[in-house]
């Protein structure tokens, strides 16, 4: 596989600044940014989309509303090498392949498009009373859950039929105002008994979210016209699982890799890759060896239009699942390394941020990595885990960890969890959060973050909130929209607080931070990490004829950058805390 591109990454939704793509180009084209950025991670509300902002894809058409081809031709210009998402798992309920479903039933040709769950738990579980099939609790302790109840999304056919699809992810179902109009042309409905109707089916789907023939048992006779008459009444959205047995799954691959590599990508992150893999009495989360195979595949699909793709995957550090995607000659992300930069500014020690980065050093991974992004900071990752009766530790102890965690809730972080097939809450995932307040809104620890983000081996990506030292927006966490207390770290900003950033010294001198790191050739040489006292960090890049070193302080948050030219050596940055 070709190695990952050189230069730094700005990672932003289309309309993160200003109003769309357009607005961010204008950006990225004024002096101030000269030089900063080779690489753009364009998240994708750049498609059509609905829910999940952007994850769950309706096409993958451009969505026209935030992107134009000539946004795409003028980052070319510039120089700027774009990347994008394939979200393997999942497309969205309004995608034209699940309309077509909904609309002709058996009939549609893609009948075997999502993942019946009926059909794919056939043999290894019972139905129960509300008609759906349970598995086995043999098979449903192993499954890998994101949300505490079963990952389905009950679906009704035009001939009446009630089926559940695979849905790992997120869904939103509504009701309309349910009345005794809606039953109005109900023969032998008097209206007294309408209005008795539309008040149980109200109950029922407030409770329940849905409603079956076993809420309709005393009035059976009626029961076909009144879900006919409620159906008309909901409105749903879900992220669908694909069945990637289905060979016109592998297909629509094919044709998004060809869209893809026409406007202009170069790298691919395979979203929720996983997840895609599923068979009976497995985890459902990174099963092998399918998973291996299904990625070989994909990877022999990019190759037809000179793509690089890497798979993105959340797990603990000590499941090892990141050296085994090195291993195969994939690029990674990082998600270790927000974690461990907190624990070293906030202990002033780096031990642990040691270990990490001569691990990628003495394995050779390939790595893009981030202080925040579009999701939350990671910490589960950060964990030890028990395999085959042997445990890993992690790249912190739970000490650690759980002293990170809840100073970014102190700080004003939200947290998200997993669960087990019961429901119960097993352990955090993320912690939602910008990473400036997650540092306390501390600017100098957010300088000397930036500065070890940039003296880090692998790709550093930048999330545009972080830049401008973006806070929490808490009402935007709780009005929740499409993606609950995420939107505390999403906030959109405008050219009016663009203007103002700008200005802002905290802003400029990260600026100075990440153009050295574009520009300068001592990044494409080798790195050594010079021995110091545990309180110190002291990395030093060599190229032919130009070094560079950073020597900071992780307690009074203090640091240099060095350059060497062959001659003397002199400063090029300095910020005292």
């Amino acid at each position: 596989m070709a190695p990952l591109p050189k230069g730094v990454m700005l990672n932003a939704y289309p309309d993160s600044i200003g109003k769309k793509l357009a607005d961010i180009v204008e950006l990225l084209k004024r002096p101030e940014f000269k030089d900063a950025f080779s690489l753009f991670y364009i998240l994708p509300t750049f498609f059509n989309s609905d829910l999940d902002r952007g994850f769950s894809i309706i096409d993958y058409d451009i969505n026209e509303e935030l992107v134009t081809p000539d946004d795409l031709s003028e980052l070319n210009k510039l120089g700027i090498q774009i990347k994008l998402d394939l979200v393997l798992n999942h497309l969205s309920v309004r995608s034209p392949q699940f309309q077509d479903l909904l609309k002709r039933g058996k009939d549609s040709p893609y009948r075997n498009f999502f993942i019946d769950w009926d059909e794919f738990w056939d043999g290894y579980g019972t139905v129960g009373p509300d008609g759906l099939l349970k598995p086995d609790k043999e098979h449903l302790d192993k499954l890998f859950m994101r949300k505490p109840e079963l990952p389905i999304l009950r679906v009704r056919f035009p001939d009446g039929t009630l089926r559940a699809y695979w849905n790992t992810f997120y869904q939103k179902v509504d009701f309309d105002e349910i009345t005794a109009l809606d039953f109005a042309d109900i023969k032998g409905l008097d209206p007294k008994e309408a209005h008795a109707i539309a008040e149980h089916v109200k109950i029922v789907i407030k409770d329940k979210g849905y409603l079956t023939s076993t809420d309709l048992e005393h009035i059976a006779h009626l029961e076909d016209d009144i879900i006919r008459a409620v159906c008309k009444k909901r409105d749903y959205l879900g992220q669908m699982d694909l069945n990637a047995h289905s060979e016109l799954v592998w297909k629509f691959y094919d044709e998004t890799f060809r869209k893809l590599s026409a406007y202009g990508a170069k790298i691919i992150r395979l979203d929720a890759f996983a997840y895609l893999h599923k068979e009976p009495g497995q985890p459902n989360f990174f099963n092998r060896p399918g998973t291996w195979e299904y990625l070989q595949r994909l990877q022999d699909t990019a190759q037809k239009y000179d793509l690089i793709i890497f798979p993105e995957i959340h797990a603990e550090y000590g499941a090892g699942i990141h050296e085994e995607i090195a291993r195969e000659g994939y690029p990674i992300y990082d998600f270790f390394f927000p974690g461990l930069v907190i624990d070293a500014l906030e202990r002033g020690n780096n031990q642990a941020l040691l270990r990490w980065i001569e691990e990628i050093e003495d394995k050779g991974l390939q790595t893009i990595n981030m202080l925040g992004c579009h999701d939350g900071i990671p910490v589960l990752d950060l964990r030890g885990k028990q395999i085959n009766g042997t445990y890993r530790s992690g790249l912190l102890n739970d000490e650690y960890i759980d002293a990170t965690i809840e100073g970014i809730i102190r700080n004003g972080g939200m947290t998200k969890n997993l669960y087990d097939s019961d429901g119960k809450k097993i352990s955090y995932y993320q912690v939602n959060a910008t990473f400036f307040s997650a540092l306390g809104e501390d600017e100098q620890k957010l300088r000397l973050a930036r500065a070890i983000q940039m003296f880090m081996p692998g790709v550093p990506q930048v999330w545009y909130l972080d830049l401008f030292a973006g806070a929490n927006d808490y009402a935007a966490a709780k009005s929740g929209r499409t993606a609950g207390h995420k939107e505390i770290n999403r906030t959109t900003l405008t050219k009016s607080d663009i203007e103002a950033g700008l200005k802002r010294p905290i802003v400029l001198d990260q600026l100075d931070l990440i153009r050295l790191r574009n520009t300068s050739q001592a990044f494409a040489g080798n790195m050594t990490i010079i021995d110091t006292e545990p309180h110190l960090l002291h990395i030093s890049w060599e190229h032919p004829g130009e070094t560079l070193t950073l020597r900071a302080d992780l307690c009074e948050h203090s640091f240099t950058v060095y350059e060497d030219k062959g001659t003397d050596e002199r400063i090029l940055l300095s910020f005292e805390s």
